[in-house]
């Protein structure tokens, strides 16, 4: 579908204005994986549970762990470390944490285990996930090209307890490691090499922590003890959802808040909320809250400053090179835009409409839209890739200009 997105600037009646967005994909995917781990059963409130999180239930649920959901409410009896399944077949489609997370599961455990994902995720990185899983002993056998999906991973009979991980491409690497480390059923050490923004990893010892697995930092090497506890827990709105709204509020001087949002969240994204409060162009390092890049870059040409984001390299090898896609749409706008190797520069400018390309990435579609909010014209070509985080947003974002415009 194509969704036309309506100008409302200088029709804006009621400003201020709420929302609400889905629970977070990222504490979601890392408490699906805590719990299906743990000793008992777990419950979730407050879960995403479409898209890519539905994908990752349901690899789940193919690797023999029974996973329930009723609304955004998920029960997971969780195996205690060892799967119910030594062979399985997992399909992961688009979704990169489950790809991540599901693999390095698999890795851990003594069986064989197929795995299949859609075009896109084939084009997605995963070699240095793959080269630290070998390392502590399991094998890999690939359909297509090297290390990348499809393959069969045969997991370590008797898992190595220690290994390095590259992470210049992603965070998630590590985040796989120290979440499955437990299955090792020993005290489990992993050495990080390169560097990434470190919010998500963050995120994932504190949640780890919360289901009684104990996490040491010393340096560069995290270490990994105990074993996880069936708990209920619960599961944050998503603010890599709640920033569209807040970058709207940004270029429309609107007053529209996202209900559950606290200053004291584990998500790293928070820092474009505060971000954009204040914001009129400038210099930006987005390294650790690279999912916003899109979003500041949509809004970037409204400031009355030249904006330069910096540090996102990582963010071409995404559901689509992210920076081509910025360059590719605002260029369209009429923007002014220089490409660079680890992110752009925008100039200020009036966006002039024309239809956008969405790239088959959901941040795409959902970003540009907030442009479209101030510039008549903007439609969002193939707007339905949003359903990967967000299902019902052009339907929120609807019914938010009625209400603003009302």
């Amino acid at each position: 579908m194509d969704y036309k997105v309506q100008n409302i600037y200088g029709k804006i009646k009621n400003p201020k204005q709420s929302v609400t967005v889905p629970g977070s994909k990222s504490i979601t995917a890392r408490a699906l994986l805590i719990a299906a781990l743990a000793e008992g059963k777990s419950t979730l409130y407050g879960a995403q549970t479409e898209g890519d999180c539905a994908e990752f239930i349901q690899g789940l649920r193919s690797l023999g762990i029974n996973v329930g959901v009723d609304g955004t409410t998920v029960t997971v009896e969780g195996c205690g470390g060892t799967l119910p399944k030594k062979k399985a077949n997992v399909y992961v489609g688009s979704a990169g944490t489950a790809a991540r997370f599901l693999t390095a599961l698999a890795a851990f455990s003594d069986g064989e285990y197929t795995f299949d994902c859609s075009e896109q995720m084939k084009r997605r990185p995963i070699a240095p996930l793959i080269d630290s899983l070998r390392d502590i002993g399991a094998s890999f056998t690939f359909s297509g090209e090297q290390n990348c999906f499809p393959f069969t991973v045969n997991g370590a009979k008797s898992p190595a307890a220690h290994v390095s991980v590259n992470i210049d491409k992603s965070s998630q690497y590590l985040s796989a490691l120290l979440i499955c480390a437990v299955c090792a059923g020993r005290l489990f050490a992993v050495t990080v090499e390169g560097t990434h923004g470190m919010d998500y990893v963050n995120m994932t010892v504190d949640m780890m922590w919360s289901f009684g697995v104990d996490v040491e930092q010393s340096g560069n090497i995290y270490t990994v003890s105990g074993g996880y506890e069936a708990k209920c827990y619960d599961i944050e709105p998503d603010i890599s959802a709640a920033c569209y709204f807040y970058a709207a509020n940004a270029i429309l001087g609107t007053n529209i808040s996202v209900r559950g949002v606290m200053p004291h969240t584990m998500q790293g994204d928070y820092k474009f909320i505060e971000l954009v409060k204040n914001f009129d162009g400038g210099e930006v390092d987005m390294s650790a809250f690279s999912d916003q890049a899109l979003t500041l870059a949509a809004i970037a040409p409204y400031f009355s400053q030249s904006t330069t984001i910096t540090g996102i390299a990582h963010i071409r090898g995404q559901e689509c090179d992210r920076i081509k896609a910025i360059v590719v749409n605002l260029t369209a706008l009429g923007v002014k835009v220089e490409e660079r190797e680890d992110g752009v520069k925008i100039y200020p400018s009036q966006p002039q409409g024309c239809a956008l390309e969405s790239f088959g990435d959901h941040r795409v579609a959902m970003a540009f839209a907030i442009t479209g909010l101030r510039c008549g014209g903007v439609t969002i070509k193939n707007a339905e890739v949003c359903q990967k985080t967000f299902a019902h947003y052009f339907e929120v974002l609807s019914d938010l200009i009625d209400r603003l415009t009302a």
